[in-house]
């Protein structure tokens, strides 16, 4: 997947996810996406490529980054708790897809059960 590519499909699959915002509060250069104001997905351009950076847990985010060679430690973010994919021929739309929904089930996941449950109806 090319940079376009990349960042076209990451920015449909989380406005796909219920619920979600997207602004730019640091600036017209990230694209973010928020539920319930808090971030899951940012996109930007670091060092001339483009990125996705998405909340994962930790120990997740090391085995796609020793299985991924385009999933590195979140650039500008919590090593530990973000990644960025950069494009790549190893990045599928299948795996991005769920990459960002286990960012947004994550982050919904520390939200108040009353929030949860308005944002996961049953």
């Amino acid at each position: 997947m090319d940079s376009k590519a990349l960042q076209e499909c990451a920015k449909r699959i989380a406005l796909e996810q219920p619920f979600t915002e997207h602004c730019w509060p640091f600036g017209p250069e990230y694209d973010v996406f928020k539920v319930e104001g808090k971030i899951f997905m940012l996109m930007g351009v670091a060092r001339g490529r483009s990125h996705v950076s998405l909340k994962c847990d930790p120990e997740i985010s090391l085995l796609n980054q020793a299985i991924y060679p385009s999933i590195e430690p979140g650039y500008h973010l919590n090593k530990k708790h973000w990644i960025s994919v950069y494009a790549g021929d190893d990045i599928s739309p299948d795996l991005l897809a769920d990459l960002i929904q286990a960012s947004w089930d994550r982050v919904v996941d520390k939200l108040p059960k009353r929030a949860q449950k308005r944002l996961r109806p049953s």
